[in-house]
């Protein structure tokens, strides 16, 4: 869905005026045009194969976090495994359920659709498996967001069931880029319902807030042809991987392994995700109270 806005106002770091709104945008608004979302990362698979192999391994059904239009859950579905799947993206889960109504009846009775969010939403049931794939965790911003998550997905889990997520690591050249200035890339034809597309020229600028550890984008479009320039905001929280494992720790979960891509290569310093397979420690899985 395209925006009418084209530059993104300055403000004091740390400014609670700027950061409650620019925070929604940010979760939402990336999400609002499906056709967009997928063409974007139509070659993104080696994360789909990994997590379609989880599922199946796993036996259902599945719990996934961040189902957006389907690009994990109807993979998941065609292997013949039951999914959850959860996501905030009214326009992303109607052009999931609008892909449902046109496959095969057997698929689309698999999977199962909830919007809501992933703090907070309480489905009544247990899962072997969940996932939060692609950086939907990166959409919690705080500490209180992650306790508040891994809680949820805590309650939604079987005694020995697991939790699986990646994000992308911190790249420091990428938040010390000049926030004044847009990077450009090539040129591509932006989705048009006409089928016919627009030929945009495409830049993103980055605004990095150090106290918080939220990298802001601004994707930037500018039609080729002419025509109203728009921009789309995200907002990702930076996870250190030392950070991210305490936070797992302090909150009853155990590290079952840590990956460096979805080939299972172990992280090294030129990793550039991480992939989190973790599980309610023992000791504690009875004795923490609900958030």
């Amino acid at each position: 869905m395209k925006g009418s806005s084209t530059t993104r106002p300055r403000r004091a770091p740390g400014s609670a005026q700027r950061r409650d709104p620019e925070l929604e945008a940010g979760t939402s608004a990336h999400y609002e045009d499906p056709a967009y979302y997928t063409k974007t990362y139509a070659r993104r698979m080696d994360d789909v194969r990994y997590y379609v192999d989880l599922a199946v391994a796993s036996g259902g059904p599945v719990l996934e976090y961040g189902c957006g239009n389907g690009r994990i859950t109807l993979p998941v579905a065609r292997a013949g495994v039951r999914i959850t799947g959860v996501d905030l993206s009214a326009p992303m889960l109607g052009d999931l359920r609008a892909q449902l109504d046109r496959g095969p009846r057997d698929v689309a009775a698999r999977v199962s659709l909830r919007r809501g969010d992933m703090r907070a939403l309480r489905l009544g049931r247990r899962f072997p498996l969940v996932i939060c794939p692609f950086n939907a965790f990166l959409h919690l911003y705080t500490r209180a967001d992650v306790e508040r998550f891994l809680a949820r997905a805590r309650e939604h889990l079987t005694p020995r069931g697991e939790l699986v997520f990646d994000v992308s690591m911190p790249e420091p050249a990428e938040l010390a880029r000049d926030p004044d200035r847009a990077y450009a890339t090539p040129r591509f034809r932006y989705p048009t319902k006409d089928g016919q597309g627009e030929v945009v020229r495409y830049t993103e600028r980055f605004d990095y807030d150090k106290l918080r550890q939220i990298l802001f984008v601004s994707m930037e479009f500018s039609p080729v042809g002419g025509g109203e320039r728009w921009m789309t905001p995200l907002a990702h929280r930076q996870f250190y991987p030392q950070e991210l494992e305490a936070l797992l720790h302090y909150n009853g979960f155990e590290l079952t392994a840590l990956r460096g891509d979805f080939s299972a290569s172990p992280p090294d310093n030129q990793t550039s995700m991480l992939l989190y397979h973790c599980r309610p420690r023992r000791s504690v899985r009875a004795g923490l109270t609900r958030a």
